[in-house]
C-alpha cells in the first residue's frame, strides 16, 4: 500500500520568507530606536544660571515652532525664591520685572503680592528659510534678566523643547546673573525620514506611470480606459499625498523641486502621450462591420 508523500517547502521558498521576516524586525527596531531617540531629546532639560538662594527660576519650555511666521511660542512659568518670594513663590515680595532678548516680544512685569501665573511669548527666529524643507535649520536667542524693588537678583532658568516636529541643539550660559540660550532648531528624524518616504514614493509613483505608459504606446492599445484611470487618480492623489508633509510647507520648497513637481510633470506627460496615441491607434482600427 503506497502512502502519499508529504510536500516539503523547498529552500528557495523558505529563504526569501525568512529574509522579510528579518526585514520587518530590523525595520520595526530601526523605528523604536529612532523613537526613543527622539523621547530622550524631548525630555531634555537646559539649565543655565547658578543655585543663588535669592534667585528668581524661570522654567520655559518651546511649546511650538512656527517656521511660515519665523517665530516660536515660549511657555514661560516666572517663580521668586528665597527672599524674594512669599507664599512658597507664588507670588513676588516687592515689583518684579524680568528683561528678555531683542527676538522677544516684550518684557514681563510681575506685582507684589500678586499670583504670578505661566505665559506664552513669541521670539523671533533667524537665518534659514522654509523653502529649504525639510533640511530647513533656525537660530533663537533666548535671555532673561531680572530686577525686583529696583535690584538686579539673579536668574536660573531651565528650557526644554515640547516640539516633536523639530529638534533643538540649546547652548546655555550665564553673564552676570543673565541666563542665555543659544538655540538651534532642525527638523526632527521622524519629519525627515517621512519626507524622504514621500519624496521616494513620488518618484516611484511617476515610474511606474511612465511605464504603463510606455507600454501602451509600444503596444498601441488604444484607448485603454481602467489604465486612464488609474494614471489619472494618481495625478490628483499625489497632490493630496504631498500636503500630508509635516509641518505643512508650502509650494516651492525643496521637497516639490526635487520630486513632487516633477513627478506631477511626467504623470501628466504621460496621461497626455497615451490619449493622443490611443486615440490614434482606435481611429486606425478597422470598424466591425
Amino acid at each position: 500500500m503506497s502512502h502519499p508523500r508529504r510536500h516539503r517547502p523547498s529552500r528557495a521558498g523558505i529563504l526569501p520568507a525568512a529574509l522579510a521576516c528579518v526585514s520587518v524586525l530590523a525595520a520595526i527596531a530601526l523605528g523604536t530606536w529612532l523613537q526613543f531617540g527622539e523621547r530622550q531629546a524631548l525630555d531634555t532639560v537646559y539649565t543655565a544660571g547658578g543655585p543663588a538662594p535669592d534667585r528668581v527660576d524661570v522654567e520655559a519650555s518651546i511649546q511650538r515652532v512656527d517656521a511660515a511666521g519665523r517665530e516660536l511660542v515660549l511657555r514661560v512659568l516666572v517663580t521668586p525664591r528665597g527672599e524674594l518670594a512669599e507664599a512658597g513663590g507664588v507670588s513676588p515680595t516687592e515689583d518684579l520685572t524680568l528683561q528678555t532678548s531683542t527676538s522677544t516680544r516684550g518684557d514681563l512685569s510681575f506685582k507684589a503680592h500678586s499670583r504670578i501665573a505661566t505665559m506664552d511669548l513669541p521670539v523671533s527666529l533667524t537665518g534659514g528659510a522654509i523653502t529649504d524643507y525639510p533640511f530647513d535649520a533656525y537660530d533663537a536667542a533666548i535671555e532673561f534678566s531680572a530686577a525686583q524693588g529696583g535690584e538686579k537678583v539673579p536668574v536660573r532658568m531651565t528650557l526644554s523643547n515640547n516640539d516633536a516636529l523639530f529638534s533643538a541643539e540649546v547652548d546655555g550660559s550665564e553673564d552676570n546673573g543673565t541666563a542665555v540660550f543659544d538655540v538651534g532648531l532642525a527638523r526632527s528624524h521622524s519629519v525627515l525620514v517621512f519626507a524622504v518616504f514621500m519624496m521616494t514614493a513620488m518618484w516611484a509613483l511617476a515610474a511606474a506611470v511612465l511605464t504603463g505608459a510606455w507600454f501602451l504606446v509600444t503596444r498601441r492599445k488604444g484607448l485603454t480606459w481602467p489604465a486612464l484611470g488609474w494614471m489619472a487618480a494618481t495625478l490628483f492623489a499625489l497632490a493630496a499625498f504631498r500636503n500630508t508633509a509635516p509641518g505643512t510647507p508650502p509650494i516651492g520648497s525643496l521637497m516639490d523641486y526635487l520630486a513632487f513637481l516633477w513627478a506631477e510633470t511626467v504623470i501628466a506627460f504621460c496621461l497626455v502621450t497615451v490619449v493622443v496615441t490611443g486615440f490614434r491607434a482606435e481611429r486606425r482600427a478597422p470598424t466591425p462591420e
